[in-house]
């Protein structure tokens, strides 16, 4: 037989060890992806008495493959509308833990002598708590029902984007060595427009092609078409200019808002888990102990930097984004940690072979003691509180309970003014956006293809006329949205007949937008012609003129942004018509302490079959059950009548302190494992009864063969080849031989009997 590939053994020694450590990790109750980090140190060459990966091309290869799905299937879990709807405190509170942790991480790298680029990385390693850390810390200490938690959480994914967005910055201002201030800016309008340009595009695209094939897809066609579209935004993005693990995650924020979202995060699942491992096992064969060992103090100085710097700063952003003090330090002190981000800025880092062999053990290091020390952070910010509100005067406590940038929104209180603008300048950025796509599209690739086609001096021109032609035509649609739309809106017609003052600001406005228009076109004939100024603007002029003008282009334009807004809002449908959206008055609860929460009914509980009067919640713990939410039906305002079921989703409503109490008995009161599985074995006997058998003479309902012995009777043999099916009034006569069905020992005791 031939020799196995050296990936394969070394996929086998991963796999083996990574499995027996996280089993041990989850007897500890350790987050998995240490286990996975100690799994790679085992396995590396760093492990004398140990076997060790051989090919570490390849799998590091495999890794990268797992950073693509980490990310897609992040984005799956992300949705720009759910950020939108946030306002603006998680977005105060995570740019300010970001900008603060940011620059105490240089700072930081520059007191120990590091190089600048070193710096720049740690401070963006050192910015990026952990969400897997984080959200099992809380599930395990029963905090995720809090409403601190939605807050951490909430700012996490927040986190996650900006992670993203810093990935891309850090790779382009990272071929120089030094951050220069216009790369920046560029890279940001970067991803800014093809940001923009991929999200729209997607959900014109992928919606409707998931509405046409949807009956021809089975799970697997689904997790090969979902894991292919990954792939080729991965491609698309290195072919811009950005990585691929961005491509990915733009992937997967566009499939979050498809109808098949939840089912492809259930597919996505076991590949993400499967790759993931073997990235963060690659991070742990880096670690090198010379280098923990000679880098001890500046390992500790950063973990002290971690636990001080959110512990305050972090605080400090929750205070900006309107939570008061308690809340504010609750919140903090639990996102003390790094994770998994950090070591993926690192491996960038070292790809691109910017940053000192050093930093990366040294940011495992110091990521694995802050993971361990997670917990008791979050029981430390109760005592400081208490201690900050025994020793500070009550004027402080006040006056930081005030300290916010952020205010409640409300639609009434903004003016007309600025809902009008606001609502412009975002049209007209978005279609800019697809006109400027657009344009370059067909200059990059019809414009060749028509000039190959019509070769010679003549003909170029030609070449020219036909792909300007059809440009203009694909740029309409967008062109005319951008000058005639919100001409006709409510703030438009308000403002109009509000004050004659108002009169010509709104006129300039719509000259700005023609304005704007026309320059593509200008733009267009300029590039494709040796028209002069002047004509070459009466030329667009006109051109916008008969857009405006045109029925049938005003039409397709409303159909467009028809099918847009129904395709983001496909998952919004979906979910109303299965029940599984939150009521609207979840967000309007009187008291502050007083919210909503979901619990799911495990597969054990001692709840199932159970009706709500008989378990009498509201007296045993002070909820109140608002819904039941059961397949893809919701149970709205449940009477004591109603039944709870194992996989039921509880909705449920009351204080921290009562959703606390409520999850832990919904999770603690379930059916244990069975001690004596091995005995539940069924088995099939032939009992032939005697004369004394005490079920001669009665009827097989009478008998209690079923009640009394836990048995059943399938059959009662005629003949050698025939059995009869006893009815329950069946008299059983000596010498019948009938075949029962039980447990070993109900048999036992049945055949003593007879």
């Amino acid at each position: 037989m031939s020799e196995l590939p050296a990936l394969v053994k070394d996929l086998a020694l991963i796999l083996v060890v990574a499995g027996t450590v996280t089993l041990l990790f989850k007897k500890l109750k350790q987050p998995l992806v240490l286990g996975y980090i100690v799994a790679g140190f085992l396995v590396s060459s760093q492990v004398p008495y140990t076997m060790s990966v051989v090919d570490k091309i390849d799998v590091n290869m495999w890794a990268d493959i797992g950073v693509i799905f980490l990310l897609f299937s992040l984005g799956l879990e992300f949705s720009f509308k759910k950020i939108l709807k946030m306002g603006a405190a998680p977005v105060i509170a995570a740019c300010t833990i970001i900008f603060c942790m940011m620059t105490l991480g240089v700072t930081v790298g520059h007191l120990f002598g590091w190089k600048q680029i070193d710096c720049v990385f740690l401070g963006g390693m050192l910015a990026m708590s952990s969400t897997t850390i984080i959200y099992k810390a809380f599930d395990d200490m029963g905090l995720r029902q809090q409403r601190f938690a939605g807050l951490v959480m909430s700012v996490l994914i927040l986190e996650d984007i900006l992670a993203i967005v810093l990935m891309v910055m850090l790779s382009a201002v990272a071929g120089g060595g030094a951050p220069d201030g216009g790369q920046v800016i560029e890279s940001v309008l970067r991803i800014g427009f093809f940001l923009v340009l991929w999200f729209l595009v997607g959900i014109f695209v992928i919606p409707a092609f998931f509405r046409s094939v949807r009956k021809l897809i089975n799970d697997e066609v689904m997790l090969i078409v979902s894991l292919g579209l990954c792939c080729l935004m991965a491609v698309v993005s290195t072919r811009v200019g950005f990585s691929s693990a961005f491509g990915a995650f733009v992937m997967g924020s566009i499939l979050a808002e498809t109808v098949e979202a939840d089912k492809i995060i259930h597919l996505v699942e076991p590949v993400k888990n499967l790759f993931g491992a073997i990235f963060f096992v690659s991070v742990g064969m880096l670690v090198d102990p010379q280098v923990l060992v000679s880098y001890a103090f500046p390992i500790a100085v950063l973990v002290l930097t971690i636990l001080a710097g959110q512990a305050v700063l972090g605080s400090f952003g929750y205070l900006l984004s309107g939570q008061p003090l308690k809340t504010a330090m609750r919140c903090g002190f639990s996102m003390a940690q790094i994770g998994e981000f950090a070591f993926i800025i690192a491996s960038l880092g070292l790809s691109l072979g910017v940053i000192s062999g050093f930093l990366y053990p040294v940011v495992v290091a110091v990521s694995v003691i802050t993971a361990f020390l997670t917990p008791y952070m979050i029981r430390l910010a109760m005592p400081c509180y208490g201690a900050m509100e025994r020793r500070l005067p009550q004027r402080v406590i006040a006056m930081l309970n005030n300290i916010t940038l952020s205010h409640p929104s409300d639609g009434n209180s903004q003016s007309k003014w600025k809902r009008l603008l606001w609502q412009m300048l975002r049209n007209t950025l978005v279609y800019s956006i697809l006109s400027s796509a657009a344009i370059m599209v067909m200059f990059t690739f019809v414009l060749p293809f028509f000039r190959r086609l019509l070769p010679g001096w003549e003909m170029h021109w030609v070449a020219n006329g036909i792909t300007g032609t059809l440009t203009v035509l694909a740029i309409s649609p967008f062109l005319r949205a951008i000058v005639m739309k919100k001409n006709r809106s409510d703030e438009f017609k308000a403002l109009w007949a509000e004050s004659r003052m108002n009169h010509l600001p709104l006129i300039f406005t719509v000259i700005v937008r023609v304005v704007i228009a026309c320059a593509f076109i200008f733009y267009i004939v300029n590039y494709l012609s040796r028209f002069t100024n002047a004509l070459m603007v009466s030329i667009a002029l006109a051109l916008i003129l008969a857009m405006i003008l045109s029925r049938s282009l005003k039409h397709s334009s409303i159909r467009m942004e028809r099918l847009f807004v129904q395709n983001l809002r496909s998952r919004d449908i979906e979910a109303q018509v299965h029940g599984k959206r939150r009521p609207l008055y979840e967000g309007h609860l009187l008291d502050r302490d007083v919210h909503m929460a979901d619990f799911d009914v495990p597969l054990g509980s001692q709840w199932s079959g159970c009706t709500l009067r008989h378990l009498s919640l509201g007296r045993k713990y002070g909820v109140h059950v608002s819904s039941i939410l059961r397949a893809n039906r919701r149970l709205n305002i449940p009477d004591g009548d109603y039944m709870i079921f194992p996989g039921d989703r509880i909705q449920v409503i009351g204080s921290d302190e009562q959703l606390s109490k409520f999850g832990i008995a919904l999770k603690e009161e379930v059916y244990g494992d069975d001690p004596d599985l091995e005995k539940r074995e069924m088995k099939l006997r032939q009992i032939v009864l005697t004369g004394n058998s005490p079920f001669v003479g009665k009827t097989l309902q009478e008998s209690g063969i079923r009640n009394r012995y836990n048995c059943m009777v399938v059959g009662i043999e005629e003949g050698k080849e025939n059995l009869s099916q006893p009815a329950p009034h069946h008299e059983f006569g000596k010498g019948d031989i009938i075949w029962v069905v039980g447990e070993e020992d109900s048999l036992e005791a049945l055949a003593n009997a007879r």
